[in-house]
């Protein structure tokens, strides 16, 4: 890991003649370099590559001052070329007496902001004051590119799948290049990387990072990844749809609240690329969306919201309730709201281990929709999240299978959903019909599919394959703290029969509705056993486990 130096706005000049080409630099350094960094180029194409080095590092260019008669690229059309790299910089053009007309013709060919003549000695009288205007004017501007991470990997790299996908779930602004593109060559020899241990992050902050993990990668982009106190009223594991909405009413109500979510806020709802029946959305919303307004709002009423914190054990002491994590520290709380969600189930058939992050993912739709154009695409899974994939990969993709164990889809995705399906031409279901291989050498090829009526089995051309199937809970480290049936999903209120009251129920009252066997400890979403298992379900039930908790803690405090 390399930490960032201090990073200065870049001043760049240039000009083919290399005795003015430094003249230039020099006085630039002598009045502006304390507060710029000044970069000398002695051609377009030269002070091309610089700016598009500076680009991929992310350092910030605030003017650009070009010589006007260069062979092979002359100065208005460098500062044509650089107006796509930095929009933003000023423009000037160093200019002989006889291009005057010229260099005012540029001023509405590539909206130049002011041109010098040549020579300009002494400095003092007819250089700096110009630059110092110019400079006043890019400040004042506010001009600043939105910062952007940068990541360089091999195109079927799993990590960099996981890399790009963790950024984009968690709405972090990033720009991908494979590391044999020129782009990716020229940002890993801007950080010395020999390509051979990636993926490559250059963070917005200036940090390289090779290979990083979740952790690392969250400490440098701005996400927080440990709780700032020991102690709070509430403690919620788990960042999807109903741990955000109990993080909004919890604290909104006053409770001192702390979520935590092991990789990205959002959950499986997180991955959509369009909900379409959520309140008040007529025209949808995507779950990123939702997902960054409800993080926002959260944050707004004082939530504190951790990511890449892996909870590994819920222990019980009298009133209080610690969570630990994996990296041995913990957290108390007087009260846990468990919304760990669900995962989507792996697929058993041979191959798709092997080609995960290659051609395979679970979820992952929106990350990987760009590389699906004019790609035949198949998807498994015949619910909603399966579905809104579908209708979101058919915009750019040659076709799209989606490929259902059951025998229709009417049991398992909404009515509006299938109907959309229909009269989209290239989306194609197959009902009936399961993976049963997967082949290819570097990234998937072909599937084999299995009619699971007539047995029979045919190998056909696939791209991508993305899996949106199951609903597995995340409840293992929670055996012999609450009580769970027989799938894994956790027992709450009504549900919790006399043979499950646990000795430590100690209370004279039942668990509340969406309380577990544990007092003090609820369950919110899909985690819970019998939920709807829909994102508006959960919202709700994460509203109505903060109204319990508020029960809850006025029956120890009385």
């Amino acid at each position: 890991m390399t930490e960032p130096e201090k990073r200065r706005p870049a001043i760049l000049t240039v000009d083919d003649d290399p005795s003015v080409s430094r003249a230039v630099a020099r006085d630039l350094r002598r009045k502006y370099g304390g507060d710029y960094r000044i970069v000398r180029a002695e051609s377009g194409q030269q002070a091309l590559d610089a700016l598009r080095e500076l680009k991929l590092r992310g350092d910030v260019v605030a003017a650009i001052l070009a010589d006007y008669r260069m062979p092979g690229m002359t100065g208005l059309e460098f500062l044509e070329s650089a107006m796509d790299v930095y929009p933003g910089a000023r423009r000037l053009l160093l200019t002989a007496y006889a291009d005057t007309g010229a260099a005012i013709e540029a001023i509405n060919v590539v909206d130049l902001d002011h041109y010098l003549l040549k020579p300009w000695d002494p400095p003092e009288e007819k250089l700096y004051p110009v630059i110092d205007a110019e400079l006043e004017a890019w400040a004042r501007s506010d001009y600043r590119p939105v910062p952007e991470t940068k990541v360089v990997g091999h195109r079927w790299s799993s990590r960099s799948s996981e890399v790009r996908e963790f950024l984009a779930r968690n709405q972090i602004p990033y720009r991908w290049y494979t590391s044999e593109s020129p782009e990716g060559q020229r940002l890993l020899a801007a950080a010395g990387s020999d390509g051979q241990d990636l993926p490559l992050v250059a963070a917005a902050d200036g940090t390289v990072l090779t290979a990083p993990s979740d952790s690392e990668l969250a400490q440098h982009v701005g996400l927080s990844t440990a709780p700032s106190e020991d102690f709070y009223d509430l403690v919620i594991v788990g960042g999807g749809p109903a741990g955000l909405g109990a993080a909004v009413y919890g604290a909104s109500e006053g409770l001192r609240t702390v979520l935590v979510e092991r990789h990205s806020t959002g959950g499986q709802a997180g991955q959509s690329s369009r909900i379409e029946n959520y309140l008040g959305f007529p025209d949808g919303v995507s779950g990123g969306q939702l997902t960054e307004r409800a993080r926002l709002q959260a944050g707004k009423f004082g939530a504190e919201v951790i990511t890449t914190s892996d909870v590994t054990a819920l222990e019980i002491a009298g009133a209080g309730r610690t969570v630990r994590f994996a990296d041995g520290t913990s957290v108390g709380a007087h009260t846990v709201i468990l919304a760990t969600g669900v995962s989507y189930r792996r697929l058993d058939a041979p191959g798709l281990d092997r080609l995960t992050g290659a051609g395979v993912y679970y979820g992952s739709a929106l990350t990987e929709a760009p590389a699906c154009a004019d790609q035949h695409v198949f998807i498994v899974g015949g619910a909603n999240s399966a579905g809104q994939a579908a209708a979101y990969l058919s915009r750019n993709a040659c076709s799209v299978t989606l490929l259902v164990r059951g025998a229709s889809l009417e049991a398992s995705m909404s009515y509006y959903l299938i109907q959309q399906l229909a009269a989209i031409e290239n989306v194609h279901v197959r009902t009936g019909v399961e993976v049963i291989e997967a082949q290819g050498e570097e990234h998937l090829e072909t599937l084999t599919l299995r009619d699971r009526a007539a047995g029979t089995e045919e190998t056909v051309p696939a791209d991508f394959l993305f899996v949106f199937i199951g609903a597995e809970p995340r409840t293992d480290w929670l055996d012999g703290i609450v009580e769970r049936d027989g799938k894994g999903f956790v027992l709450t209120g009504p549900d919790l029969r006399p043979e499950d009251a646990p000795s430590v129920w100690e209370l004279d009252r039942p668990p509340f509705h969406l309380e577990s066997s544990v007092p003090g400890v609820f369950v919110a979403g899909d985690v819970r056993s019998e939920s709807a298992k829909r994102v508006a379900s959960a919202v709700g039930e994460g509203a109505m486990a903060v109204m319990f908790v508020h029960r809850y803690l006025e029956g120890i405090d009385s």
